[in-house]
């Protein structure tokens, strides 16, 4: 290996000092993966690109050294702050965090919050090159690297390799190519300048999936955000899809007078429940259906593992698999949705649990899911608290100097008084108040004895 590393870094070096990539570098192999099992016609395949080695290891170090630095550092009309995928600190979980912590917080003073999951057909396939360039020209990045981002997006080509035939190589005029470093990246850059036309209402966007939240106080600005979005997309040759976007209005249900609902829009079809970044909710912030989903795919999967141990594997196999794949699948993003389960909710996910244990397809040593949720809390606030860079940092408040020091702090942040009840399940806030509910529980216990 060491023998390759010094040609390898002349090669790299050079390169980004010419500002100049070998041909080819820039040249595809699509490999289609199926979407589906049955396959009907050719858009049911996902188009991946293979590129060599030496091509991803490049675009690796000049996203890395390069372009993840500069999303730090506020650009000319350039917004990252609600783009939560291919970021040094993004992830599903935070975004999921930042968009229920501004519906509940919004829901304190408006009876209800209008939420618009926007389709783009094919985002990352018909990006302007140019229009991306000159977002990428705003960018704090030495003139070398834009020079080498300039060559890099154009001379691109690919082939199509399907069941042993490669067809011909076909130039790429447009697309930031799905399956190479730098294309994410690049769609965050291109999706920066897509900010709300109305104050008051915000966006929180994940890679392309892009969600618009406008509360009840600026509903009728709806139809003229989606006409801002329209222009956006027509001019960075994007296509919104009215028919697959969809809009669904939260409501605090422990609200008795909730007001009128706004009237669904004309071309986008209206729901009571929706996905989002794979956690189902509804809109009373329920995500029962989610546990049910869950569970149910769960079970597919218990059945595969009794299949498996049937054939002789191991019990120590069998449980790294159930830890890994089935908690994994209960446990994805449990930080976002954890606080609006019910007891019912929390019955069900353990009871799951608890059969696996019982059948012998997990460890007996697994802690309780409450106990795993709490303890994946504990980790992010923590990497929240001490990263001032993170993506949600935002959302903690001000520190809270004390002269004294009575017991030991959770953090050491202020707390605010809450309005509402919906924002004592969000993440953010159920973590500052975390000292306050087990100092709440350890006086009920005690004060029996006490007395």
């Amino acid at each position: 290996m060491a023998l390759f590393c010094k040609p390898l870094a002349y090669l790299f070096n050079q390169s980004i000092a010419s500002s100049l990539i070998p041909l080819q570098w820039k040249q595809a192999i699509i490999s289609p993966i199926l979407k589906t099992s049955s396959p009907k016609d050719c858009p049911v395949f996902r188009p991946i690109s293979v590129t060599p080695v030496l091509t991803r290891v490049m675009e690796r170090l000049i996203v890395r050294q390069f372009l993840y630095p500069a999303l730090l550092v506020p650009s000319c009309n350039l917004t990252f702050s609600d783009q939560y995928a291919f970021h040094p600190t993004g992830s599903a979980t935070a975004a999921l965090v930042q968009l229920f912590h501004t519906v509940t917080e919004l829901l304190n003073d408006d009876p209800y919050v209008a939420v618009i999951a926007l389709d783009f057909s094919k985002a990352f396939d018909t990006v302007c090159h140019v229009t991306l360039l000159q977002k990428l020209a705003r960018l704090d990045i030495p003139d070398c690297v834009y020079n080498w981002l300039v060559d890099y997006f154009s001379g691109h080509s690919h082939c199509t390799a399907f069941h042993g035939d490669i067809s011909s190589l076909l130039n790429i005029s447009a697309s930031i190519i799905q399956g190479l470093a730098v294309g994410p990246v690049s769609y965050v850059v291109n999706a920066a300048d897509l900010t709300p036309l109305t104050p008051g209402n915000r966006f929180c966007k994940y890679a392309d999936y892009t969600y618009l939240i406008i509360p009840a106080s600026n509903i009728n600005s709806r139809t003229d955000e989606i006409d801002s979005i329209c222009t956006w997309a027509s001019t960075d040759n994007l296509n919104l899809n009215l028919k697959k976007s969809v809009e669904i209005v939260f409501v605090d249900s422990s609200q008795r007078h909730q007001g009128h609902l706004p009237i669904p829009l004309d071309g986008i079809p209206h729901v009571s429940s929706i996905k989002i970044l794979g956690i189902t909710v509804s809109s009373h912030l329920s995500v029962s259906e989610h546990v049910s989903s869950v569970i149910y795919r769960c079970a597919q999967t218990i059945h595969a593992l009794r299949i498996l141990r049937s054939h002789g594997l191991c019990n120590e196999t069998i449980h790294h698999v159930y830890r890994s794949v089935i908690i994994g699948k209960l446990l994805y993003a449990v930080s976002a949705w954890w606080g609006f389960t019910s007891a019912a909710d929390r019955q069900c996910l353990q009871a799951l649990l608890q059969r696996g244990i019982h059948s012998g397809l997990c460890s007996p040593e697994t802690p309780t899911l409450t106990e795993l949720a709490e303890s994946i809390d504990d980790t992010l606030f923590q990497h929240i608290m001490h990263t001032p860079h993170h993506v949600i940092h935002h959302l903690l408040p001000a520190r809270h100097e004390l002269p004294y020091n009575i017991r030991q702090r959770h953090h050491d942040r202020q707390l605010s008084i809450i309005s509402g009840q919906l924002c004592n399940r969000n993440f953010i806030y159920h973590m500052l108040f975390k000292d306050c509910y087990q100092l709440r529980i350890l006086i009920f216990t005690l004060l029996p004895t006490v007395l």
